[in-house]
């Protein structure tokens, strides 16, 4: 009886007590216990897009799929989705799940006559075209891009007899079923979609008078949401790794919409901890670039002494890898010379960028070394820096180069927002139009810019988008096919006809975070928030409403939440209303 009552005991404290459950849960497995941060969801379609068969003989009760499942199988098998394939036609059904996510699928199989398992073939597709294509489709360029590689998006597998199958996991929101066996019954109770994601509140908001804008922030913030798993992706079906130029404009998405979270610094270290010098970091130069810049960003805004101070010993080291290619006031950077996709293949371009973000990096380099008190570093960056100014390379007449170049100063704003603004958003990128906004913000545009996020951005959500893309040619949307539309021959696959580079046709990734660049500057610019000192301690809010008749939002800091409202009144004078937790001082 008494080991009886200390068995209870202790259900009743590991009850209450999820760190005793972990410690017995990690002595069970001799320490061999990593727990996952990530949070798992069960996800129901919302839309049947296509069946291979209509006149219930294949498909039959299709519209089950579509209603809620609480993941208990029973021993009825009354009303069930039945798929069946014969010699003259295979039962088929694609199911929308309604947004982008990241996670794999549950099919429950119902009770059938015969126990045997039954296989089956899955493919998961960001667009409509991409779940219905094979893996390889020489009829079409862009199909032969539709692959398997980081992430498993066309398998064949076996369904169980009354039971339940997990697959997965990959960034998608439809997804094509296929019964491969023939002359069998498959009855379906459920096809669900299984979500992975941090389950943390989006602290930061933004509404305006313009829903296409409060759109267009919403979809950045999700995008960057998704990229959130166990590091800081740049993609969430390809290429699911750690590229640390495609860290910063989600980095500062992340400052602007969830606040302080460790997947940057576990993602910022682990770009440090594979990357022994006098390596690049993912092999480019201006990744290591960035990575400096991020760290000078991310201490601006959350203000971790300790954190930054773990980056003295590596930044002490690559600063002066960098100032080594510095020479005459020119970059000379070697390992991969990379700016975007876009501008690849144009060497100038390439320098005229790098020149920039190399300054960009010195004047980061000796804030950095300001805050961490090192006279020495702080002095050799200042010296870059000064060497740097003295040669100002053409913008080229390329917007990237130009918003680089006006971002430091090496050439006037009012020049690089003519280039940038030159044919509208024709000639914008994903990645470097966040800088392309940067740029015209200082000079003075801010409703042009808001235009171009309205035409650049909007596109995409006109053209089916729950995320933004790696890539996005806006010429491209002229006659083109929705991606939650089937093909149409005489238009435009906009997902499985466009993309160059390593984005051709479906490889091209649908959700990628680099591309979120709106989101953090509609906060910074039209609610006019910027961060003046470290840990967000002084905060400027100066606001921008071009012709919005009001904008609203939040935004998180380490001392909690500020709100503003701005609201244009009659005569155009705009009166806002301004809460901000006693830490911080706000300048109007």
């Amino acid at each position: 009886m008494k080991k009886i009552l200390i068995t209870l005991s202790l259900i009743v404290a590991l009850a209450t007590n999820t760190t005793a459950q972990l410690n017995i849960l990690k002595n069970q497995f001799k320490q061999n216990l990593q727990q996952d941060e990530i949070t798992r969801s069960y996800v129901t379609p919302v839309k049947i897009i296509w069946q291979s068969d209509t006149e219930g003989k294949q498909v039959i009760n299709p519209e089950v799929l579509l209603t809620h499942f609480d993941g208990q199988l029973s021993t009825s098998g009354a009303g069930m989705c039945m798929l069946r394939s014969d010699d003259n036609k295979q039962a088929s059904v694609l199911l929308d799940f309604g947004t982008e996510l990241y996670g794999g699928i549950e099919i429950a199989a119902a009770i059938r006559g015969e126990k045997k398992p039954i296989k089956v073939r899955v493919r998961l597709g960001e667009s409509v075209s991409e779940a219905m294509s094979d893996a390889i489709d020489n009829s079409r360029p862009g199909m032969q891009s539709a692959t398997n590689e980081h992430s498993l998006r066309d398998f064949t597998l076996e369904i169980p007899w009354l039971g339940t199958v997990e697959i997965g996991n990959s960034g998608f929101r439809f997804v094509r079923i296929d019964l491969l066996d023939k002359e069998v019954e498959l009855p379906l109770r459920a096809v669900r979609a299984i979500a992975r994601y941090r389950d943390i509140p989006y602290l930061g908001s933004f509404k305006s008078s313009d829903e296409r804008l409060n759109k267009i922030w919403e979809t950045g913030a999700y995008t960057v949401h998704l990229n959130m798993q166990d590091y800081l992706w740049d993609g969430i079906k390809r290429d699911r790794l750690v590229w640390v130029g495609d860290m910063h404009p989600e980095v500062m998405t992340i400052n602007s919409v969830f606040g302080d979270n460790e997947v940057v610094r576990k993602s910022l270290d682990f770009a440090r901890d594979t990357t022994p010098l006098p390596g690049w970091m993912n092999g480019i130069s201006s990744y290591s670039l960035w990575w400096i810049i991020l760290h000078r960003d991310y201490y601006l805004h959350q203000g971790d002494m300790a954190y930054l101070k773990a980056q003295q010993s590596y930044l002490k080291k690559l600063i002066p890898q960098i100032t080594s290619r510095v020479s005459g006031g020119k970059e000379n950077l070697d390992g991969g010379r990379f700016l975007d996709w876009p501008t690849a293949e144009n060497e100038a371009v390439i320098h005229s960028g790098l020149q920039a973000l190399t300054l960009l990096t010195m004047e980061a380099g000796a804030d950095i070394a300001t805050w961490l008190g090192d006279q020495e570093l702080k002095n050799l960056c200042a010296n870059t820096a000064k060497a740097l100014k003295k040669h100002a390379p053409s913008d080229q007449g390329n917007k990237q180069a130009a918003a680089l170049l006006s971002l430091v100063n090496l050439i006037p704003s009012k020049k690089a927002a003519d280039v940038i603004l030159k044919d509208g958003a024709n000639d914008f990128a994903t990645f470097y139009g966040y800088y392309m906004l940067e740029a015209l913000a200082k000079a003075g545009k801010y409703q042009e810019a808001m235009d171009i996020i309205s035409d650049y951005w909007g596109a995409m959500l006109d053209l089916g988008a729950t995320t933004f893309w790696e890539n996005f040619v806006y010429a491209e949307r002229v006659n083109a096919t929705r991606i939650d539309q089937l093909s149409i021959s005489d238009k435009f696959d906009i997902h499985a006809d466009g993309g160059a580079h390593c984005y051709i046709g479906l490889r091209g990734s649908l959700c990628h975070g680099w591309a979120s660049g709106p989101t953090s500057w509609l906060t910074a610019h039209v609610l006019g928030i910027k961060v003046m000192e470290p840990g967000s301690k002084v905060i400027q809010i100066r606001p921008n409403l071009g012709n919005l008749q009001y904008a609203e939002g939040t935004y998180p800091t380490p001392y909690g939440i500020i709100k503003v409202k701005h609201v244009k009144q009659a005569n155009g004078k705009v009166t806002s209303e301004i809460e901000a937790p006693d830490e911080i001082k706000i300048i109007r």
